[in-house]
């Protein structure tokens, strides 16, 4: 059976990328590439495995094939030139993907993804959210043994102890690979008797009037609450008379009757449906970038993280 589809247009076969006059330039463009990584002939030489008189001679038939010069060479310096720049940049995501593919035949070969998976995730996010979507993987992935920390302080990539973050974004530390994995709404809410009581704020400057619930963060200062003000994000200090180092620990106090709380939406939906919890100042609700996945740049990703980072975004689509 032909392994083209019937429906596919004709490419030009001075532009087929399987034809013999492409096949004869990739050798050149490998060579290209490797003097770029390199820095100089030779040492791209001993990368290929091949003298610095082949690299040399390989490039100038990638220049001729092209048409164009790609390198600027001097005795002491060698440099890009705007072609070459250009023909770098387009295909190194190219080179990236070929080197992928064969570490995934490798991991094919040698079998099911194994090892230990060191992941952080902020307290609230990783027992309520991520903590339910851990049996299912293992049960996928038996040989993958995970190392699951929960704290609200920075992640250490540096030191090899933690491989994934979960953690609210935007990410500002490090040269950190983020993803979105689940949209963030932050609400205010107290217990119907508190609101009977105390009356529903209108706005947040309101508060100052009311009993808030404070949260602690790791780093010892209490956490800022969020709001929006004619599109502007506003932050604001809160006079906290009660103060706990945990979301869970706030919604406890809410529930109870204590004063006024925010926290992830998450943490108080099924409470809200209920009638447990009143949401206040919906108004002035911010705009939050959401929950993130961070983990250290990678060209070649250790099976075991790309089945738990394909299997938590598939679970969190869904959830959201």
């Amino acid at each position: 059976m032909s392994l083209r589809r019937a429906s596919a247009m004709p490419v030009p076969p001075a532009f087929d990328p399987l034809s013999a006059t492409f096949a004869t330039s990739y050798a050149n463009v490998f060579a290209f590439m490797a003097v770029v990584a390199e820095g100089n002939f030779a040492r791209a030489g001993q990368r290929l495995g091949i003298d610095r008189s082949a690299v040399s001679r390989s490039v100038k038939r990638l220049e001729s094939r092209l048409g164009v010069r790609l390198l600027r060479r001097t005795t002491r310096s060698l440099s890009l030139t705007p072609e070459g720049e250009l023909l770098y940049t387009h295909c190194q995501p190219g080179i990236e993907q070929i080197g992928q593919a064969f570490e995934l035949m490798s991991e094919l070969r040698d079998g099911p993804p194994r090892g230990t998976l060191h992941v952080s995730a902020e307290l609230s996010f990783g027992r309520h959210v991520l903590a339910p979507l851990l049996r299912g993987f293992q049960e996928r992935f038996p040989e993958v043994d995970l190392d699951l920390v929960l704290d609200d302080g920075p992640a250490d990539f540096a030191s090899g102890r933690v491989d994934l973050r979960f953690q609210r974004g935007p990410t500002a530390q490090g040269p950190l690979v983020a993803r979105q994995v689940m949209p963030l709404d932050l609400v205010v809410c107290a217990s119907p008797t508190y609101l009977r009581w105390q009356g529903r704020p209108a706005t947040p400057a309101d508060l100052a009037a009311h009993r808030c619930i404070g949260r602690r963060l790791s780093s010892g200062r209490l956490r800022e609450w969020e709001f929006r003000d004619r599109g502007r994000a506003q932050r604001q200090r809160v006079n906290a008379w009660h103060v706990v180092n945990d979301d869970d620990l706030v919604v406890a106090a809410m529930r109870d009757g204590m004063g006024l709380g925010q926290v992830p939406g998450h943490l108080v939906r099924d409470l809200i449906g209920a009638g447990a919890l009143k949401r206040c100042l919906d108004d002035r609700a911010p705009e939050v970038s959401g929950y993130e996945l961070c983990y250290a740049p990678n060209a070649r990703m250790p099976s075991r993280m790309r089945v738990f980072i394909d299997h938590v975004t598939t679970q969190l689509r869904a959830h959201s």
